[in-house]
């Protein structure tokens, strides 16, 4: 298999289920928390979409879709590059999936069409470019880069179906 197959494939995982629960979600859904203060449905989706905007425009040295195809102003919030969720207060989470999950989609559209189109010109050369985040020891990788985003995307994801399942539950 290809590395870039593999990559693609993880990526799509987390991706499928997101495109799963927000197809057909319901307000109820997207704005859905089991407890107060944790994070909504809608919340999640965007969050997911936002880091892998910005983590694919960071390592393929191009834009975001978030500000160079204007998501933010579709979505009534600032041009800023570097939100994407960590440290949202509850009412900016909140206001997040107020949109709905129609903007979701296409906005998912959108970056996962970045993200294929710079998974397909990945070499073993550019897996293995150094990056340069002090912050982390062992520095990380292009490929860890994305081994962190397959996390990412899966976990949250499967946070979005767990919810979904709660509320149907509760019906």
């Amino acid at each position: 298999m290809d590395v870039r197959d593999l990559i693609t494939d993880g990526l799509e995982r987390g991706h499928g289920i997101i495109r799963r629960v927000l197809e057909g979600a319901t307000p109820e859904l997207m704005a859905y928390q089991p407890e107060e203060g944790s994070n909504p449905v809608g919340w999640l989706a965007w969050h997911v979409m936002r880091v892998q905007d910005h983590h694919i425009a960071g390592l393929s040295g191009g834009g975001q879709a978030w500000l160079e195809e204007g998501w933010h102003e579709r979505f009534g919030m600032a041009a800023e590059s570097e939100d994407y969720g960590t440290g949202h207060t509850p009412e900016q989470m909140t206001a997040v999936g107020a949109p709905g999950a129609r903007l979701l989609l296409e906005y998912d559209d959108a970056v996962w069409a970045r993200t294929a189109d710079y998974v397909s010109t990945l070499t073993a050369e550019a897996l293995d470019r150094v990056l340069d985040e002090p912050q982390y020891q062992p520095l990380p990788t292009v490929g860890v880069r994305l081994v962190s985003l397959i996390n990412h995307s899966s976990h949250h994801a499967g946070q979005m179906d767990y919810v979904r399942g709660l509320l149907r539950a509760r019906r």
